[in-house]
């Protein structure tokens, strides 16, 4: 197929969801999804998976909380899915935790400092993904290995010049390129946005967790350190400084001494029982926002062109609200003459 009603650019859990979504509106529409590598391939498949039921703001709490409903409605009777529920104990101080976790949380104090809240949950995101892609196909193409060389942003079709040497033709166009901010196809396109893309380090804590082992979220830090208990071994994730990553340089290079002592630092800090046994993790980046929220909106130069992502490390928390902000978008008439659409989730 070379001609398509809407095509999504990215293949990660945001890209998925949000095919998922325009086709759960109108299964009519021809939908197509375009992915450099295999579905789940990129940021999807090294994230740490994990759902908080909170947010820093009201409107990220209002999208954590649709999602935590949207992947409540989607595992219910689905024990296949690779979505697991788990425990979860924060560290932080009574005002913080009441401010940011959704009422539903229900945070409780356990012992002084700490409170146990309901509601959270981790994936194997890339497994997910790639599940929720088998059930796409058929409904829509489903393009791997394929990259977007260039955007034509015709007067009447959208025309997307393709690695393969082909071309695809779209009359709508969702942009969810993960941390590939800077892809020549839409570099310019995406900058007045003033996307930023961040490294990603999480440590692997080689200590089988127990059965009822929760989470321990540190809220001050920004750090949690996860029981994967699918995996049989902890994740500890904290938050990086390095900013200005390229994500296609990071693929291959691994976690560096830098990575791993930096890492261990704050671990020791935080949790020093645990930093004796890591030796291994993980590392690659993500892209974050000005606001600290996603970006949902389309773009300055054509408002047939949206943008999705930009999560600031929550890409999996809240894909299922990103994917439904996005419909929103493709779903406005879009002006023919100046103007812009009347509503936008910036």
């Amino acid at each position: 197929m070379t001609e398509v009603d809407i095509a999504v650019v990215g293949g990660g859990i945001i890209g998925c969801l949000t095919a998922r979504e325009l086709l759960a509106r109108r299964p009519g529409r021809r939908v197509a999804v375009l992915d450099r590598d295999s579905v789940g391939s990129g940021a999807s498949r090294r994230s740490a998976g994990l759902h908080f039921p909170r947010g820093a703001t009201g409107r990220v709490r209002g999208m954590a909380a649709y999602s935590q409903q949207y992947y409540a409605e989607l595992t219910s009777g689905r024990p296949e899915l690779p979505i697991h529920q788990v425990g979860m104990d924060v560290v932080g101080a009574e005002q913080a935790v009441r401010q940011s976790y959704l009422a539903s949380a229900r945070p409780t104090k356990a012992t002084p400092g700490v409170w146990q809240v309901e509601g959270g949950q981790y994936a194997d995101v890339a497994g997910l993904t790639g599940r929720l892609f088998t059930e796409l196909r058929g409904a829509a193409v489903v393009h791997e290995g394929t990259g977007v060389d260039a955007i034509d942003l015709g007067a009447d079709r959208i025309t997307l010049g393709l690695s393969s040497g082909g071309e695809l033709t779209t009359g709508q166009l969702v942009l969810a390129p993960g941390p590939w901010i800077a892809a020549p196809a839409w570099r310019e396109l995406l900058a007045p946005l003033e996307v930023r893309v961040k490294k990603v380090v999480a440590l692997h804590v080689d200590l089988v967790p127990g059965p009822t082992d929760r989470v321990i979220v540190f809220q001050a830090e920004d750090a949690f350190l996860l029981p994967l208990h699918d995996r049989g071994h902890w994740l500890f994730s904290y938050t990086c400084q390095e900013w200005g990553v390229d994500p296609d340089a990071l693929g291959g290079e691994g976690l560096s001494d830098q990575d791993l002592g930096d890492a261990l630092a704050v671990l020791r800090t935080l949790a020093p029982e645990y930093a004796a046994h890591c030796g291994s993790g993980r590392v690659f980046c993500d892209a974050y926002s000005g606001t600290g929220e996603p970006i949902v909106r389309p773009l300055p130069a054509d408002p047939r062109v949206v943008f999705a992502g930009a999560a600031n490390g929550s890409g999996y928390r809240l894909a299922p609200a990103i994917a439904a902000q996005a419909a929103d978008l493709i779903d406005i008439p879009f002006p023919t003459a100046a103007g812009s659409p009347t509503r936008s989730h910036a």
